[in-house]
């Protein structure tokens, strides 16, 4: 039985829009439209838009471009149509897709230093939140809630000990509310507001990310429709070749990476530098963390489903795909040739 208050997906809605799209032919669209939400992690996605990756010689593709708050609204605008490709943590994907949304994972994007951050000189650990200190997070289900429930159960055996404490917020909201000493009495900050965070007197680290969890993971994941990357696979390879090329980029170029970015995030140039290459920023297409984040939720009733596979999560490696679109050009060719 299920201890929290976690977001209402609307399966039927979501059965409905699906099963219109089954049948349709393979026709790709000359635009897509990627969302991502705020912070640091997201850099690559900021930078195949600043390298202008999926506009060049061999594509007239259009990318549009949003910034979303949470993976509510990201999933909402999926179902409308309105989004292709998101961006997001692994818990608030899995909660999803427990619930009927048909979206699987496309890559890994980042690593990322995570930190409960308090404005409160008595708070030192978990065991000083009082009944009345609300703690700033995105949404009840995110990445955040998860690992400060994996730390509740590790260190209290109560793993909804701090439900009823949470106050949903963008990091930009929370980060300021935390500053002004409204609100909140914690933040379970990502970089670049954890950075920020760290540098203001009287704001101190009482968790981390990895102590939550008890090692790395991967902190965002880029994801996508069932729809998008059956019907659209000629746009959902270009774009997976595009995020591959930021990454490298940034990994390779920190310096030019950071000039490109820094007005993206209103920092100089210098401070962009220090927090893309701070200790345990990584940027990686290499996904960690999946299979522990889904027993502990699967454990602890935010998952109904019992036995998910890597099939049932990820999608097919893009090679295989770039095969598929390889033999349709070829079949083109061939009837083009025999005048069919």
């Amino acid at each position: 039985m299920k201890k929290y208050i976690l977001v209402i997906i609307v399966i039927s809605l979501s059965l409905f829009i699906i099963s219109g799209c089954e049948g349709t032919e393979q026709s790709n669209q000359k635009s897509i439209t990627i969302a991502e939400q705020y912070g640091l992690a997201y850099a690559p996605v900021q930078l195949i838009k600043e390298l202008g990756l999926l506009n060049n010689e061999d594509s007239d593709l259009k990318a549009e471009w949003k910034q979303l708050s949470n993976t509510t609204a990201i999933r909402e605008s999926m179902l409308a149509g309105e989004v292709d490709i998101a961006f997001m943590a692994i818990p608030p994907f899995l909660i999803a897709k427990d619930k009927g949304m048909e979206w699987k994972i496309i890559s890994a994007l980042s690593e990322s230093p995570l930190g409960l951050m308090t404005n409160r000189e008595y708070i030192k650990s978990l065991a000083d939140f009082k009944a009345e200190d609300k703690i700033a997070l995105p949404q009840p289900g995110s990445v955040q809630h998860i690992l400060l429930s994996m730390a509740a159960q590790r260190n209290f055996k109560e793993t909804d000990k701090f439900d009823d404490q949470l106050l949903t917020m963008n990091h930009p909201d929370a980060m300021n509310a935390l500053l002004a000493e409204r609100e909140v009495s914690a933040h379970f900050a990502s970089p670049p507001y954890l950075f920020l965070e760290s540098k203001e007197a009287g704001i101190k680290k009482i968790l981390s990310g990895s102590e939550a969890f008890g090692g790395d993971f991967t902190f965002i994941i880029g994801v996508s429709t069932e729809e998008f990357y059956q019907q659209q696979s000629e746009n959902y390879i270009l774009f997976l070749k595009s995020l591959r090329k930021a990454i490298d980029f940034i990994e390779k170029n920190p310096a030019e990476a950071s000039e490109l970015l820094a007005d993206n995030y209103d920092l100089s140039q210098t401070e962009m530098e220090e927090y893309l290459t701070w200790p345990g920023m990584k940027f990686t297409p290499e996904i960690k963390g999946l299979q522990e984040f889904l027993s502990f939720m699967t454990a602890e009733g935010y998952l109904e489903k019992k036995d998910y596979q890597r099939s049932d999560l990820i999608f097919t490696d893009k090679k295989d795909l770039e095969d598929r679109e390889i033999n349709k050009a070829e079949l083109k060719r061939g009837a083009a040739k025999n005048g069919e």
